[in-house]
């Protein structure tokens, strides 16, 4: 179970202190696959680096099966088990795409048995496995080489943000099978940041943040009809 209590998160511009998540409690079920949407703007990745651990709240503490995680930072929480996606992925020059898998699997996994987590992403596996994760790759491959590596982690809590950013429509349709996949085979968590109809139709709940605050919270079924009209609050919604 995730639990965040009266998260606070703010920065400082020009002298001026500015809120980006303003007093957040969520508690989030073991097992769950939840999207977080809302407008741009709206502290959405911001979110998802405070439970990450890349970046600490302001205030507030965050609660993961019980331990109070607020003042660890990514890789500790890492070895309680919670990956993490970028919205831009990190590059890794001199690192071939199979030690990543590898380093990510915590095994010396066999070629083969990385290629399955390649293909999974919608990448031929043949021409990405020896290549190394640097300039050489687009932004799309890097997301789909990222997101294999969380596959091979294979963690109770893993987070994505914005997963389909940069992804081709055909990759992207596949994607949402591998969410399914990760969600239902390994029953872990699943929190994801999105605007697409499509991810959030496969969602168990559905959060929607606002100018650092919760203004809906439910199940795909009571949030997505208001979504869909495209009204208020709404208008974000991306189809494709």
């Amino acid at each position: 179970m995730l639990e965040l209590k009266d998260i606070y998160y703010e920065i400082e511009e020009d002298g001026v202190k500015k809120t980006i998540i303003d007093g957040i409690n969520l508690t989030i079920d073991d097992n769950k696959f939840v999207v977080i949407t809302g407008p741009n703007g709206g502290g959405k990745s911001t979110l998802a680096r405070l439970i990450s651990g890349v970046a600490k709240p302001t205030s507030g503490n965050i609660i993961y099966n019980g331990t109070d995680i607020t003042d660890m930072n990514i890789t500790e929480r890492a070895r309680l088990g919670v990956s993490f996606a970028f919205q831009q992925p990190v590059r890794f020059k001199g690192i071939k795409v199979l030690d990543l898998i590898r380093l990510a699997a915590g095994e010396k996994l066999s070629p083969s048995t990385a290629c399955e987590y390649l293909a999974a992403v919608g990448l031929c596996a043949r021409d990405y496995i020896n290549r190394e994760v640097d300039a050489s790759l687009s932004g799309g491959e890097l997301k789909r080489i990222e997101i294999a590596t969380i596959l091979a982690r294979a963690t109770d809590l893993s987070i994505f943000d914005e997963p389909e950013a940069g992804i081709d429509l055909w990759s992207f349709k596949n994607l949402i099978k591998v969410f399914e996949k990760l969600h239902n085979e390994n029953e872990s968590t699943i929190i994801i940041i999105s605007h697409q109809e499509r991810i959030l139709n496969i969602a168990d709940e559905v959060v929607v943040l606002a100018d650092g605050k919760i203004s809906k919270k439910g199940s795909k079924d009571e949030i997505l009809p208001d979504l869909l009209k495209g009204t208020g609050e709404c208008r974000f919604m991306v189809s494709e």
